[in-house]
């Protein structure tokens, strides 16, 4: 298999995590009222259980994955727990529309930051894809409507702000920790469970889900949208296409829209119809170049 293949393998593989970004939202409303911080604890107790199981499966040792380097760990932990804390920050001191907007800065922040990454470079179509996402985004949450940020809410755009940052951070540093196996993430979920306690018993009352179906939904939420994903997206962000993979990203607010409207959660509209071409436009003028050398390595 050729580099070129490898790298538009991994992109796909990574790409698999926007997707399952996608259910995020309607999954999380069949949850019920279980607070944010406690579902996150449970959730990702649930992918770090789903990568456990991955080891005792193939024989593994966990351990042998929980050594890594301290600078790997830092970034881990602070990248999944960091990206969480600092966005239910945000919605507790902002509304969630603006917040939401300025915490999803991130797929632009990826695309701009990757240029500072070794054989990288920041081509117009990279930049243009990424703003049409946004742009497409921006239609999607607003529903064609206005935006007012009133400076009362500076502590939450702030910490929207940070989310964004935050995960952008995560995204392109990882890249300089390629022989980190993705495995290592199962670990780091494990530790952003544990944190995510704390912050669940300072900020929130606790909550059961009440149904067998609000269970089911937490541990949907652990298996994909909270789980897997993040293991390929760790993998797509180390060895495919960062910048495409950036791009788009912002199809994961187009395909969570699509879901709520199919679940009757949501409704069809020109907005919806115009923000899915902005961003799958976005999405393939971002991968541009990727797409002519996989053109020409198959011809």
């Amino acid at each position: 298999m050729t580099t070129e293949k490898h790298i538009v393998r991994a992109t796909l593989i990574g790409s698999t995590a926007v997707l399952m970004w996608g259910m995020l939202a309607l999954f999380t409303t069949w949850t019920g009222k279980v607070p944010p911080f406690q579902l996150t604890a449970m959730s990702f107790a649930v992918a770090f259980l789903l990568m456990a199981a991955k080891w005792i499966i193939k024989g593994e040792r966990a351990r042998d994955h929980l050594r890594q380097p301290a600078a790997a760990w830092v970034l881990g932990v602070l990248g999944l727990f960091g990206y969480h804390f600092f966005y239910f920050m945000a919605l507790r001191n902002a509304p969630p529309v603006e917040a939401g907007l300025i915490a999803y800065l991130w797929p632009l922040l990826i695309v701009v930051f990757s240029a500072l990454l070794p054989g990288e470079r920041l081509r117009w179509f990279h930049v243009a894809g990424a703003l049409m996402g946004l742009f497409g985004t921006i239609l999607l949450v607003t529903r064609g409507g206005s935006i007012a940020f009133d400076p009362t809410h500076l502590l939450g755009y702030g910490a929207a702000l940070v989310c964004a940052l935050t995960w952008s951070t995560y995204s392109v540093l990882s890249r300089k920790f390629g022989s980190v196996p993705t495995d290592a993430v199962g670990w780091f979920c494990g530790a952003t469970a544990l944190l995510a306690i704390p912050c669940h018993l300072a900020f929130e009352t606790t909550v059961w889900p009440a149904t067998t179906g609000e269970w089911i939904a937490v541990a949907a939420l652990g298996l994909g949208p909270v789980g897997a994903a993040f293991f390929t997206w760790d993998h797509g962000v180390k060895h495919g296409d960062i910048q495409v993979l950036g791009a788009f990203s912002y199809a994961a607010p187009l395909i969570s829209t699509v879901l709520l409207i199919a679940f009757g959660q949501g409704k069809a509209t020109p907005i919806v119809a115009v923000a899915c071409l902005l961003i799958v436009g976005g999405a393939l003028l971002a991968s541009k170049s990727m797409l002519e050398r996989r053109s020409k390595a198959v011809a």
